[in-house]
């Protein structure tokens, strides 16, 4: 697995649609590793993404998508970085 499939998922635990956006990323079939980070657990990172929740991201914090899963950017942002 290279840096560049490295996705970043902030959230907090409690929030419908951060869990709903964690169940569909785990169901895809891809090669991808996802770590979840609860924003409610650093004040920076929550200051940041506060009302973005749940938030995919990637290398360099370049923002994939918000609210919820976008196939179809996720597909785009996997393109740009192969």
């Amino acid at each position: 697995m290279t840096r560049a499939h490295m996705l970043t998922l902030y959230g907090r635990e409690y929030c419908d649609l951060c869990q709903q956006m964690r169940r569909e990323l785990s169901a895809l079939d891809r090669a991808l590793t996802i770590t979840w980070v609860d924003i409610d657990d650093d004040d920076e990172i929550e200051a940041k993404y506060d009302t973005l929740v749940p938030v995919l991201v990637g290398v360099d914090e370049e923002i994939i998508c918000f609210y919820h899963l976008d196939p179809l950017a996720l597909d785009a942002y996997l393109s740009k970085i192969r």
